[in-house]
């Protein structure tokens, strides 16, 4: 019977360091995928499934602080080490602030990262079991069961698609605030191609629809960047 390996995502922009680094987690029994920049990295996340992100912070397009976030609001849990040359407070504070479990400064030898791999995944595994994540939201007069997928206002219980549960907890947790219409298609539908844009627009509609007996909530769309769920005094 085969071991099913540990899958790391790897996201570093220099040439060099990069594939040295996966061709020495590789070495080590590690699963691990490469990205040269912050959206690659974040395209790769968002189609797979990994066990350990090893993120650095200053990289083109998407740094590693920006992709953390983003992926902290879909996946609490799993576990990030950020790599940087940077070894000022301020930075470290950043990085915790983003989600990170550690923290590791260049340059660092292959030892003390493989230390701190084989830490965070060990205290990580015990943590995931018993931590939870909000499951519960209250939209207006609306109670919103990420879990159970439903939305129930009352004692009325509309029962919630996949994926127009998942959108819904999108919403919810960027409250108030622009939800990024890339980032929603490619963490629901893992692609932002035109078809699945337009599916997302009918999943839309759906969700104004079940909330349309409360007049102060709405969702509205914001040109060229995505939608914002509103509550309105």
């Amino acid at each position: 019977m085969e071991t099913v390996k540990t899958k790391i995502l790897l996201v570093e922009d220099d040439p060099s360091l990069g594939p040295l680094l996966q061709e020495y987690l590789e070495a080590k029994g590690f699963e691990t995928k490469l990205a040269e920049d912050g959206k690659k990295g974040s395209d790769i996340f968002f189609k797979g499934s990994f066990d350990l992100l090893l993120l650095d912070v200053m990289m083109p397009v998407k740094d590693g602080l920006t992709l953390a976030k983003e992926i902290r609001l879909v996946d609490k849990n799993v576990p990030i080490i950020f790599l940087t040359a940077k070894s000022m407070k301020e930075d470290t504070i950043d990085g915790f602030a983003a989600g990170a479990d550690d923290y590791i400064t260049k340059p660092f030898s292959m030892e003390e990262l493989m230390a701190r791999v084989t830490a965070v995944l060990r205290r990580t595994n015990k943590v995931r079991s018993s931590e939870s994540v909000d499951v519960n939201f209250n939209i207006g007069k609306y109670q919103f069961n990420s879990e159970k997928q439903i939305l129930q206002h009352n004692a009325d219980e509309q029962k919630l698609t996949t994926k127009e549960s998942q959108l819904l907890k999108l919403l919810c947790i960027h409250l108030n605030d622009v939800l990024d219409r890339t980032f929603a298609l490619k963490s629901i539908w893992h692609d932002d191609n035109y078809f699945n844009g337009r599916s997302m627009d009918v999943y839309i509609a759906k969700l104004r629809k079940y909330l349309k007996d409360d007049v102060k909530v709405e969702i509205i769309n914001i040109h060229g960047k995505g939608f914002k769920l509103l509550i309105n005094p």
